[in-house]
């Protein structure tokens, strides 16, 4: 097992953004929590991760492959190729000494390479006969996306694989998942997810987009939209470079409120809108976890909000905990970085009623999220003067918070005629794949404008 060395170590830091000051009465706390992990070297308040990361926990990875070989990947012809170039690719893009699999996903999952249950360790070698291996790969047969997943957990978790490895995978598919039913997919979903995170990409436009971020969501991955099949090998290089870059596995968000608080809900704002609030597991009487996946060199922002009990004017207390933890090698958890929300009651009005400039810019991309989605469904269901109203909405929205790559992909779909008042009009023809475009990149978000 490779040693790292002290300045690859893990640092971890959460700084909290809030205003604290509740009016007579005010019970509702509202927080935004900046995670930040960096590679190496302390800095500001960072905290490294614990030693088993330095002896070598973040530089084992698994890598799964998942590749549609459904009879529509011949149609046309070159997209079954360019999904060959892309996973050749990915795999030129993998590090010594990391365990691969490609894996070949119709009604049923195949073992591409290396087969017999187990993984390859990536090497100039096996990289070559992983490649030459992929030259077999033919479009035939239905598309049942759970299997493929179950298959992938199988292998990720194998016994040459080693147990404190980051495991991910990549997914691929080009159509709807109309071989197996949607609660065989979600039961896939349910037994696979914490276990690995998955990035899940659509090329072309005769996939569901509802179906493919779903996947991606639930397995704390990125999904995205690769309209022209050209654009595979950019994309898939990009997302095993990513991939190579996490050091971190199993990073739970754990939050632990007061006797009486009520936690209203928590989900990640940045770098997209992601809901956690069902995904909370109890640890422990006014503790619970809430899984973030992955880490390499990155910044994450979440959004939490608990309603504490009452108290008196001048009263403060401590409305909530927020550690990042990560199971230790005694199974204990160990935790990373902390940081603390509060409450304080004040008859001061101006302090009350501020709204602190990060929570109200999340609050607005959440929203933004939210009527693109929504005016998407109005438009596909024939209601103009309801897709209008909330595309409207999402213009004013993206303008306001400088989200130019949504406002661009808005422009696509609606014709602007006032962005800061949110007057729009329907376009006639929208195409296919601008329309996902905007659907699937609905919840990628902006940070706070400096």
């Amino acid at each position: 097992m490779a040693k790292f060395s002290k300045s690859s170590v893990p640092q971890f830091s959460v700084d909290v953004y809030q205003n604290e000051f509740l009016p007579e009465g005010g019970r509702e706390v509202n927080a935004i929590v900046t995670v930040t992990s960096t590679g190496g070297g302390a800095v500001g308040g960072a905290v490294a991760a614990p030693q088993f990361y330095a002896a070598g926990r973040g530089a084992d990875a698994a890598v799964a492959l998942m590749v549609d070989c459904s009879g529509s990947m011949d149609y046309p012809p070159t997209k079954m190729r360019n999904a060959r170039d892309a996973t050749a690719a990915a795999i030129d893009t993998l590090r010594d000494g990391v365990h691969f699999a490609v894996i070949g996903g119709t009604h049923v999952a195949k073992e591409v390479f290396p087969g017999g249950g187990r993984l390859a360790v990536a090497d100039a070698q096996t990289r070559d006969q992983a490649k030459q291996a992929l030259r077999k790969l033919s479009a035939g047969g239905g598309t049942a996306i759970g299997t493929w997943l179950r298959l992938a957990d199988r292998l990720l978790w194998a016994a040459d694989v080693p147990a404190s490895s980051v495991r991910h995978g990549i997914l691929l598919t080009d159509g709807r998942n109309e071989h197996e039913s949607p609660e065989d997919l979600r039961a896939a979903l349910d037994a696979c997810a914490g276990r690995f995170t998955c990035d899940a990409r659509g090329v072309g436009t005769d996939w569901e987009v509802k179906e493919v971020t779903g996947i991606a969501s639930a397995m704390l991955g990125t999904a995205d939209i690769v309209a022209d099949p050209a654009g595979l090998a950019a994309d898939f290089t990009r997302m095993m470079e990513t991939a190579m870059g996490k050091e971190v596995a199993d990073v739970a968000l754990r939050l632990w409120t007061p006797l009486g608080a009520e936690i209203k809900f928590v989900k990640q704002v940045a770098p997209t809108v992601e809901e956690l609030t069902d995904r909370r597991v109890d640890v422990g009487p006014r503790a619970g976890d809430y899984p973030t996946g992955s880490w390499g060199d990155e910044s994450r922002d979440y959004h939490v909000c608990v309603q504490v009990p009452n108290a008196e004017l001048g009263q403060e207390m401590l409305a909530g905990r927020v550690s990042l933890v990560v199971p230790g090698a005694d199974g204990s958890a160990q935790t990373l970085a902390q940081g603390l929300v509060r409450a304080v009651w004040t008859d001061d009005m101006t302090a009350s009623t501020s709204i602190n400039p990060q929570v109200a810019h999340y609050t607005g991309q959440a929203e933004l999220a939210q009527v693109i989605q929504q005016g998407l469904d109005a438009r596909k269901a024939g209601d103009a003067d309801g897709a209008t109203a909330k595309l409207g909405r999402a213009v004013q929205l993206a303008a306001a918070s400088g989200n130019a790559d949504t406002a661009k992909l808005l422009s696509k779909v609606v014709d602007v005629v006032d962005a800061a008042e949110g007057t729009v009009r329907l376009k006639a023809k929208v195409a296919e794949a601008d329309e996902m475009t905007l659907e699937t990149r609905s919840t990628k978000t902006v940070r706070v404008k400096k």
